[in-house]
């Protein structure tokens, strides 16, 4: 596995899919901020051509192999939801608290291990963690513009959590 966080406001991603499936992976694109662009099962190749990444939910297996082997052909990236043969990159188990994000990931394995971690971060790491990331952010741009280094700084972090017992 390789763990990578993407920019969602220079990615080209698309879904197709139909169902509870394409409701659910719509409502994780859009709080990532990815500008979700929904696609007939038919899509041209040129259409797919153009894309970085496709999701892939809520279809009949066959369908989505052929889309996914399509999509694939043209250098896409391809998430099949639930198909773990089919995929390229799998979604980890979220908790998103502001711009911070948790994830937890067994590599497509055992989704109810991620579910339960993820339910544990949630518990762990709850609301507050917005406004900490925010203060903490502010904190570290004031702490470089006065000239610390980045390893000062790391420390300098590491030293509020620590004074103020947020772990």
């Amino acid at each position: 596995m390789l763990p990578i966080t993407l920019n969602p406001h220079t990615l080209k991603a698309a879904l197709i899919g139909a169902g509870a499936a394409l409701a659910r992976r719509t409502a994780l694109l859009a709080e990532a901020g990815v500008e979700v662009r929904l696609l007939p099962p038919g899509a041209s190749d040129a259409v797919l051509a153009g894309l970085n990444l496709l999701f892939v939910a809520g279809l009949a297996e066959g369908e989505s192999r052929v889309l996914a082997a399509r999509a694939r052909g043209l250098g896409v990236l391809v998430n099949v939801e639930d198909v773990l043969p089919l995929c390229d990159f799998h979604v980890p188990a979220i908790v998103r608290r502001g711009e911070l994000l948790l994830t937890a990931s067994t590599g497509g394995q055992v989704p109810g291990l991620s579910r339960v971690l993820r339910e544990s971060l949630a518990d762990r790491f709850g609301p507050e963690w917005t406004g900490r990331l925010r203060e903490l952010s502010a904190a570290r741009a004031r702490w470089r513009s006065e000239g610390l280094s980045p390893a000062e700084v790391s420390d300098m972090v590491r030293a509020r959590i620590e004074s103020e017992g947020w772990l």
